[in-house]
């Protein structure tokens, strides 16, 4: 089987690194990066994947190619782009996409989950994960903390590609990372969404770590009313809720305390962030529900208001956060 993982980004490499490993388990299985960037494609494949845990470097040797014409076939394709280049990537990706292949999407938020119209025909599958992962250069990823991964269909699938996710699940649990087939994904999706709707903007907002917004002064009220108005929404659209989501929010940002949100990660580096996958969908399905959002629709307010600066000088000084 050919893995070809689209993305390098902090869940890309980690997941390169532990595939990698997982390989080593599994018979006839072999991955391939794809970037579409040609000098960061040729600096991960001169120095591997740098895997940090522990405060430990191990470089993990990867086949890293940014031309398609390169990849003979795609057996398993993990998309490990971010949400708003979901589309550009099918795009660029569609040549490797064909109705023998299996389509997986790794994205935060639920942005994600709609009808592409080119993807007709082509079976689709979608994952969820509690790894952490912090970029600390290209190629060169911390694995911030320990999680659980669920991968599994909205859709009933061909056997084949069935056997496919299965194939992917062993390859993941051989590398190490708990991974489970989940027949309730739809709900496993949320339950992350809840998460990331209770912690990403605030932390990026505020400049702190997960664990700072239990603490600061009427943060931990606002975190409960954007999960409160999340739930809402799933509610009225019958996705099942198995945990409390606010109360499992606050679990998550006591266990993983010291790790810095992706959202943080990209207001940092100045990157465009997630909100309207995140965020920003729970005040796009409110509208349409006729639900107020209104600590969504702040938190996405004052998002785009970070971003707005990006590149801007204050006295001789970037505003780029360090």
């Amino acid at each position: 089987m050919h893995i070809v993982l689209v993305g390098p980004g902090a869940l890309g490499c980690l997941l390169a690194a532990r595939i990698t490993k997982g390989i080593k388990s599994t018979a006839d299985t072999r991955l391939t990066i794809l970037d579409y960037n040609s000098d960061r494609a040729n600096q991960l494949t001169k120095q591997g994947i740098i895997y940090n845990i522990n405060d430990r470097n191990e470089s993990i040797p990867v086949s890293v190619v940014s031309a398609l014409e390169l990849i003979d076939h795609a057996d398993v394709i993990l998309l490990c782009v971010k949400s708003y280049t979901v589309q550009d990537c099918l795009t660029f990706c569609s040549p490797i996409i064909n109705r023998k292949s299996l389509l997986i999407f790794m994205q935060n938020g639920i942005g994600h989950l709609q009808d592409y119209p080119h993807l007709k025909g082509i079976t689709t599958a979608y994952g969820t994960t509690t790894e952490g992962a912090t970029l600390l250069g290209a190629g060169h990823v911390r694995h911030a903390g320990s999680g659980v991964t669920y991968l599994g269909f909205l859709k009933q699938p061909p056997i084949q590609c069935t056997e496919l996710l299965n194939t992917t699940i062993a390859v993941f649990s051989g590398g190490g990372l708990r991974t489970h087939y989940a027949d309730d994904i739809l709900s496993r999706l949320w339950a992350k969404l809840f998460i990331n709707v209770g912690i990403n903007a605030l932390t990026a907002i505020l400049n702190c770590k997960n664990g700072a917004i239990l603490t600061l002064p009427g943060i931990a009220q606002r975190m409960q009313m954007a999960v409160g108005e999340a739930r809402q929404i799933a509610d009225k659209n019958n996705i099942a809720i198995v945990d409390d989501p606010y109360q499992t929010a606050r679990i998550v940002c006591k266990k993983t305390a010291e790790n810095i949100s992706s959202m943080l990660q990209d207001v940092r580096n100045e990157r465009r962030t997630e909100i309207d996958a995140i965020n920003g969908a729970i005040v796009k399905l409110g509208k349409t529900l006729d639900i107020d959002t209104p600590e969504n629709n702040r938190l996405c307010e004052q998002i785009r208001q970070i971003e707005a600066t990006y590149g801007k000088v204050d006295n001789g000084k970037t505003n780029k956060k360090p």
